[in-house]
């Protein structure tokens, strides 16, 4: 099983984005576009992990609280590592400080049955396409320059908000279409959401 640990998102920004995708799409169609269900902001990833494994993962899971609902704003669109060697392409997320403390309690929590820490800080965003390296010429986005241009116009363009109060086990399978995640265990990690 392939897993992850993550937040959905709302509708209404579900909706916002998938228009965007629905734009630039047809301008770099050779990336690899998130389907709009599909989207949502990774709190952990874990990995492979043997089905056997998943009673304890959902025992560690239950564990971290929160005093107050996690805060989010999609804000924005940039580039991973950056817009000149572009390999993911994402919508922005501003949140409140409690959620950086969720990301790592669930990282350092599930370290204790063996699964690897993140080394990486936790940097909230929302996947929209990934490239592939070309053949020593730069990458897929180097035919979807307009990707390029219109995230450094939309640098604080707003796609809505959230307060989330449960996070989500996903179990990941790779299709020929894409990723197909289903959700299959719920946390709830405090009750001030509304």
């Amino acid at each position: 099983m392939r897993l992850f640990v993550a937040l959905d998102i709302p509708a209404e920004t579900r909706d916002a984005l998938a228009s965007l995708v629905a734009r630039l799409k047809p301008k770099c169609p050779s990336a690899g576009w998130i389907r709009p269900e599909a989207m949502h902001v990774t709190l952990k990833f874990i990995g492979h992990t043997p089905p056997e494994n998943l009673s304890r993962i959902n025992e560690i899971l239950a564990m971290p609280r929160s005093t107050k609902a996690i805060e989010m704003q999609f804000r924005g669109l940039g580039f991973f590592p950056n817009e000149k060697r572009p390999r993911v392409f994402w919508c922005g997320v501003e949140a409140s400080p409690n959620a950086a403390i969720l990301a790592s309690d669930l990282n350092q929590a599930l370290t204790k049955i063996g699964i690897e820490a993140e080394a990486r800080s936790f940097t909230p965003h929302l996947t929209l396409a990934r490239f592939k390296e070309g053949n020593g010429r730069g990458n897929q986005v180097d035919s979807g320059i307009e990707i390029v241009t219109l995230a450094r116009e939309m640098h604080a363009k707003d796609f809505g908000s959230m307060r989330a109060s449960e996070f989500h086990l996903f179990e990941s399978k790779t299709k020929p279409t894409g990723a197909d995640y289903t959700k299959l265990s719920t946390f709830h990690f405090t009750e001030a959401a509304s």
